[in-house]
């Protein structure tokens, strides 16, 4: 065997470290789980995770800063690990938010963690032999498992984000899916319907794997590679057959569309919104997004950018069809989770509009949207595990009636979200819209803006009927209190407001920032 078979990939270990810092936590949590009494896990696994998470922001801006990666050149960054992942500018900003947004909605889920009777099931009640074990293990401040679990995942999902290759992405897709499906299942209350979501994630979730993994093998065939260096390469030759093209790439887009929640595939999306513990739901709704767009934004911008002609109309399509189901069966829903479901989807729509302009600018309004819309819904859902009565969380909105004259500061600020989702002006939702059409129109693309705008007004409706139902509506004796929140989900809520209203009133810094992560280094 030749000497240079036996010679190991080089890997600037520096580069990946944010990674590396939260899938060692992750492991590290596992051991806690094994090795640590049930009663003192909870703060361990709480200091762990936060000192992890700090420590991978930490890692980002130091690896940012000694890359040059923001330099606005399109040289600064690295390609390491053999070539399969590469750390430059848009890795780096989508890393940083994830890890950012990640926290945000830690303390969401660590809130409820340590509540008594909270949102979560820990293995131990799930497991036990009788009815008194069973009890007195769903007493416990429990459910601890859930930090590892969204470690592990976070890490996944950073990865994704900086995947230089489809194999790498593939591997990556898994790795934050997995404990997705799990996390979905662990809801303490209305625990079948979390069980039902978490199944139907997961069966479609490894259909959409599926398909992205025989998408692979068809540009495997096509190009002869499938790092995104050399998929372009193939691309901006002469077409050799371009079968396996079209076929492979429309198999990628599957699994992609699928974890962004794109129609047609974003059926899913309401019953696991639904049916996950809301802290969950937040999680998803803010992280996931940041990480199937990235992955869509690389796969476009540095694979398939000779393709731009071939796959624009149909995802302009998708982006166009996704807008109207998203806005118009929001109109329909009477649960306030499905609710902020569709509108997800809707927003998912309006961040693809942005994706197509294929265009810096288009790139670098979409990472805008991705990290205003996080914020915004962490808040939003954040609010939404606040309104309880003896039975847990009342997501129906005929109880949500007369909200806002029994916890007016709470309702409020709901109010304030919803309309930062309908894009109302001094909210980050106008800002990031505004942001997506300029771009959109820059390349040309005027029926995109044209049917954004026109399904940003009708999802205005669903959104103004929830403010009038909590201010103009009398409560009745099924209107629940807003539960005095811990100080973790205060700050959570805290955190996603304020987001909100200053990249609404002053959004210039961080839109500076978005334009010098870009471009891409190829």
């Amino acid at each position: 065997m030749p000497d240079e078979a036996l010679n190991a990939p080089s890997i600037h270990y520096a580069a990946i470290l944010p990674m590396l810092i939260l899938f060692g936590v992750a492991c590290v949590g596992v051991i806690v789980e094994a090795a640590v009494p049930r009663k003192g896990r909870f703060r361990i696994q709480f200091l762990l995770a936060v000192v992890g998470l700090i420590g991978a922001l930490v890692a980002v801006f130091t690896g940012a800063r000694s890359a040059g990666a923001f330099d606005n050149k399109g040289d600064g960054g690295d390609i390491t690990a053999g070539g399969s992942v590469v750390v430059d500018g848009p890795a780096l900003f989508l890393q940083g938010a994830i890890i950012v947004l990640g926290l945000v909605a830690l303390l969401l889920i660590s809130d409820r963690t340590l509540e008594h009777g909270g949102p979560f099931v820990a293995h131990a009640a799930v497991t036990a032999n009788t009815e008194a074990d069973r009890q007195q293990a769903a007493q416990e401040a429990g459910a601890t498992e859930v930090y590892p679990l969204v470690m592990f995942s976070l890490g996944g999902m950073m990865l994704f984000a900086s995947a230089n290759d489809l194999l790498t992405m593939f591997i990556a897709l898994e790795v934050f899916s997995l404990p997705l499906y799990l996390l979905c299942a662990l809801a303490r209350r209305r625990r079948l319907l979390s069980q039902e979501a978490s199944v139907k994630y997961f069966l479609l979730g490894a259909y959409a794997s599926a398909f992205f993994l025989f998408g692979i093998a068809m540009i495997y065939g096509y190009a002869g590679g499938v790092t995104f260096s050399e998929i372009n390469r193939a691309v901006q030759d002469e077409p050799k057959d371009a079968v396996l093209l079209y076929v492979g790439l429309a198999m990628i887009a599957i699994g992609l569309l699928f974890k962004a929640a794109l129609v047609p595939f974003h059926v899913w999306t309401p019953d696991v919104y639904q049916g996950a513990p809301t802290p969950i739901t937040a999680l998803m709704a803010a992280c996931t997004k940041v990480a199937a767009f990235g992955g869509l934004l690389r796969v476009l911008y540095v694979a398939f950018q000779g393709s731009v002609w071939d796959y624009r109309p149909v995802l302009g399509t998708i982006a166009i069809v996704t807008m109207l189901i998203g806005a118009i069966l929001a109109v329909t829903q009477t649960d306030i989770k499905r609710l902020l479901a569709y509108s997800s989807i809707a927003n998912a729509g309006y961040v693809l509009v942005g994706v197509l302009a294929v265009n810096e600018s288009g790139l670098s309004s979409s990472l805008f949207y991705l990290v205003a819309y996080g914020f915004a819904v962490l808040g939003a859902f954040g609010i939404v595990t606040l309104v309880r009565d003896a039975d847990g969380e009342a997501t129906h909105l005929s109880r949500w009636a007369g909200l806002g004259k029994r916890s007016p500061m709470y309702a409020a600020l709901f109010t304030f979200l919803l309309l930062a989702f309908a894009g109302i002006p001094l909210t980050s939702g106008f800002t990031a819209k505004f942001g997506v059409f300029a771009a959109a129109l820059e390349a040309d693309q005027t029926w995109l803006v044209i049917a954004g705008v026109v399904t940003s007004m009708v999802l205005a409706f669903p959104y103004l009927r929830v403010v009038v139902l909590m201010w103009l509506s009398e409560p009745g004796e099924s209107t629940p209190a807003v539960s005095i929140p811990g100080a973790l989900t205060a700050a959570a809520v805290t955190i996603g407001a304020a987001a909100t209203l200053l990249l609404g009133i002053a959004p210039q810094p961080l839109i500076q920032f978005t334009e010098s992560a870009v471009p891409f280094v190829r």
